[in-house]
Parts: C-alpha cells; structure tokens; sequence
C-alpha cells in the first residue's frame, strides 16, 4: 500500500489510467475525481474523512436500457496522504442484477489498473463463432 502525498498527485495518476469520469465520494458530492473528493475534505469533519472515502463512478454507461460497468475504491485520508485500499469492479445488467464481479485488494494508485483493463476483467469474452456443418442423415 503505497501513499501518495497530495489529492493533485493522486488524482492526476487515476485519471491518466481512465478513471476520468464522473465519481461520488461516500454517496454525495459528484463531479469529477479531484472535485468529488474536495468537497467532500472541505464539508466534512476531519474526524470523518479519516475514517476513510468511498468512491463510486461508472466506468462504462450505455444508457439506462444496456448493462454497465461500475467501479468502487476505498480510500484512506490520513494526514493528508490518499492510500488505495481496495477496489471492486461489476458488471450490472439493465436491471441492477449482478453480472460479474472482481474484487481487488492490496492495491496501491500506481498498481491500480487501467480503466480498460478492469471494464475487461468484468465483460464477457468475445462470442466464438460456431463451425457450420451441414447435417448428415443416417438410415
């Protein structure tokens, strides 16, 4: 578990690996990465945040009628350094009901997947054609 020294850091590491979307931190406070989680560090109470953040976003959203990938990571916010603990990937059908799911621990920012690569972890893998034989009789 690595740390990392400031919300800029950790923020700009995340969003090169393509988790530039739009996340909540604890459930409220939508926006971007960085914008979600100081508001959330500047309304609440210090003795919350270091408790540690929850973060939540889609990774993948095709409207609300196509299944979806969504990503959650448990942050903790102690002195001012952001520690990845854990993130969980899933996949959803249109429903809510549960797809797929990998759960990955013992992260840090830096080992933490590209944004593509944890979409892939969850979706299923590409059909395989079926060979197409012509039907024999038999007597």
């Amino acid at each position: 578990m690595e740390a990392i020294s400031d919300l800029n850091t950790f923020a700009k590491i995340l969003t090169a690996k393509g988790y530039d979307g739009y996340f909540q931190t604890q459930g409220a406070y939508a926006g971007k990465l960085k914008d979600s989680i100081s508001e959330y560090l500047a309304d609440c109470p210090k003795v919350i945040a270091k408790q540690g953040l929850l973060l939540t976003g889609y990774l993948q959203w095709a409207g609300d009628d196509k299944p979806r990938v969504e990503c959650c990571m448990w942050v903790k916010y102690l002195n001012g350094k952001f520690f990845l603990n854990k993130m969980e990937v899933t996949r959803k059908d249109q429903f809510g009901q549960l797809l797929k799911q990998e759960k990955l621990t013992d992260l840090s920012v830096v080992t933490v997947p590209k944004a593509k690569e944890a979409i892939a972890m969850v979706s299923d893998a590409p059909d395989q054609k079926a060979v197409h034989r012509q039907k024999r009789l038999s007597f």
